[in-house]
């Protein structure tokens, strides 16, 4: 590994003879320059985040819109560290998974855990390496790589590249374990430096310094795409945690890498931070067009339970239902309304006639499972394998 700028960090050669990169600590020197093109992605992407934040203050039932969100990007997360699991691997009620998917369901509920936790924490403890090192610790609970210290920076040294390569050939070495502790510290810092420095250019950095010192054995690019949620919630940037770039990491995986790359080599921090900015226009944007059409398919349907001869609280509040829990049983239909069997099947049977359900065991008589699809099909959009 060659550099090109002294903006970047040092290689050492370390006593057992492999060579490390140390990065520069934040901010970077010299400054980042904000050009004409730099503060146009900033205003562009500051005026999408306004638009997200005030179409959740129309939903009917912004903190289901939010539970959902976050299971997207969960599983977005996941996939780009190669989970298996869909979307409704995820939701799936029944049992019916093989065991190598319900192993990357698990990997994704406790990135649902890991978020929750983390935006209720950040109630009483600021963005620090305690915090992380705990948002660690639950993210790699009885999963894959819970083997790989959960909740503790590493001891050894790890490194980056293609499956089988050593330290010797690796397309990038971290800081070792000792220099790792310090360039955490620095980092911590930096998340409460006063100096200012626009919110969404700060987190970009902070998210590829992170990622840089790599200071975990497993899941750091997790934890860092975490970080971005945490940091922008602390920050007030957004009133409830929507923004999520996993999708957008997803979309663009090889620039991603490529980006983060030319940081460490050539100091190119402006080419990151305005790949990073794109990210949040384009996650914004994606988010606030799955928040109208939310909206549009829940009028949809609610129209059309107008013509529902029987019992229409019923029928609405099952609607309501299928927005929380779209994949159902008729067994689950009766126990989450408390309403008797037969009338959850004749609601069932009314819903399918309709086009909202979704029969997806039709060769089956009994157990049978049901999709509430065009909401499935708003949610899944970008977690396609």
């Amino acid at each position: 590994m060659i550099l090109k700028s002294n903006r970047t960090g040092k290689i050492i050669l370390t006593a057992t003879g492999y060579n490390a990169f140390i990065p520069a600590k934040l901010p970077p020197y010299p400054p980042i320059c904000i050009d004409d093109e730099m503060q146009a992605l900033l205003s562009d992407a500051d005026r999408r985040l306004g638009r997200l934040d005030g179409i959740t203050q129309v939903l009917p039932n912004p903190d289901l819109f939010l539970a959902m969100y976050v299971k997207k990007e969960a599983i977005l997360s996941s996939q780009i560290e190669g989970t298996q699991a869909s979307f409704v691997d995820v939701l799936n009620v029944s049992d019916k998974i093989t065991s190598e998917t319900r192993s990357g369901a698990e990997d994704v509920v406790n990135y649902v855990k890991a978020m929750n936790y983390g935006i209720l924490r950040l109630n009483n403890l600021p963005l620090c390496l305690r915090l992380i090192r705990e948002i660690h610790g639950i993210l790699l609970e009885g999963v894959r790589g819970s083997d790989k210290s959960p909740g503790e920076f590493r001891k050894t040294q790890n490194w980056i590249g293609v499956a089988g390569c050593s330290l010797n050939n690796a397309a990038f070495v971290p800081p070792p374990a000792e220099e790792m502790l310090n360039c955490m510290s620095e980092l911590e810092s930096f998340f409460h430096d006063q100096t200012y420095i626009p919110a969404l250019i700060k987190i970009a950095m902070i998210h590829a310094q992170f990622e840089t010192i790599h200071p975990f054995l497993d899941g750091n690019g997790r934890v860092g795409r975490l970080l971005i949620t945490f940091w922008l919630c602390q920050q007030k940037i957004l009133a409830k945690p929507l923004l999520y770039l996993s999708y957008y990491f997803k979309q663009n995986r090889n620039e991603y890498y490529q980006r983060l790359m030319a940081v460490r080599l050539e100091g190119d921090w402006e080419g990151w931070i305005k790949f990073f900015l794109k990210g949040v226009s384009t996650v914004a944007d994606e988010a606030i067009d799955s928040a109208k059409a939310i909206l549009s398919l829940k009028e949809k349907y609610s129209k059309k339970l107008l013509e529902y001869k029987g019992n229409i609280n019923h029928a609405q509040r099952l609607l309501e239902y299928l927005f929380e829990q779209p994949i159902i049983t008729r067994k689950i239909v009766a126990e989450g309304l408390q309403i008797s069997q037969p009338t959850a099947n004749t609601l069932v049977d009314v819903f399918c006639k309709q086009g909202i359900l979704l029969d997806v065991t039709p060769h089956k008589e009994r157990y049978k499972l049901y999709y509430f699809q065009d909401y499935l099909d708003i949610l899944e959009k970008g977690t396609e394998q």
